[in-house]
């Protein structure tokens, strides 16, 4: 069963914001920004595997993702596994924010690389124009952009720490 590009999007913002972990974390109510950020640097490699799977026969062969895509990834993916934590800590914090249906004990109780391949599969979305977008981007930008968004759309449950807070 295909999701839509509207779940696709949503179960992706998601698991964006949902990857936050540590113990004395699960209690806030907010999300730390570098948190954030290292979410969205962690989820490109995986969007793009995604798109790459999905897309590819749909593309023009002198389009972005065919002559570009991969040196847009290869930052992005040498940096990955180092983000990985703090896309934990939102997982996390996305799963403690939502209903009390008992998935946030025991997804806390499994060890962080276990949830890693559920983590990666919720990522999985496909937009060349977003990253032929974001191409000229840095990682760090695009993460910190990222973080912005959500903060001044005033996304909440949880929401994105003020930057001073850890």
């Amino acid at each position: 069963m295909r999701m839509g590009y509207r779940k696709r999007m949503g179960a992706a913002a998601l698991a964006a914001f949902g990857l936050l972990a540590a113990q004395p974390a699960l209690a806030q109510r907010c999300i730390a920004p570098q948190d954030v950020t290292d979410t969205g640097i962690y989820a490109v490699p995986i969007l793009a595997e995604g798109f790459r799977a999905s897309c590819t026969p749909y593309l023009a062969e002198d389009g972005f993702f065919a002559t570009r895509g991969e040196a847009f990834v290869a930052p992005y993916a040498s940096i990955q596994s180092d983000r990985w934590p703090g896309a934990f800590r939102t997982f996390m914090a996305l799963a403690n924010g939502r209903e009390d249906d008992g998935t946030a004990a025991m997804l806390s109780d499994l060890p962080p690389e276990t949830l890693r391949p559920i983590v990666d599969a919720f990522l999985a979305q496909k937009i060349e124009q977003a990253m032929e977008l974001l191409a000229p981007l840095p990682p760090e930008n695009f993460g910190g952009l990222l973080t912005f968004i959500l903060d001044v759309t005033d996304v909440k449950e949880p929401g994105i720490c003020p930057a001073e807070q850890p």
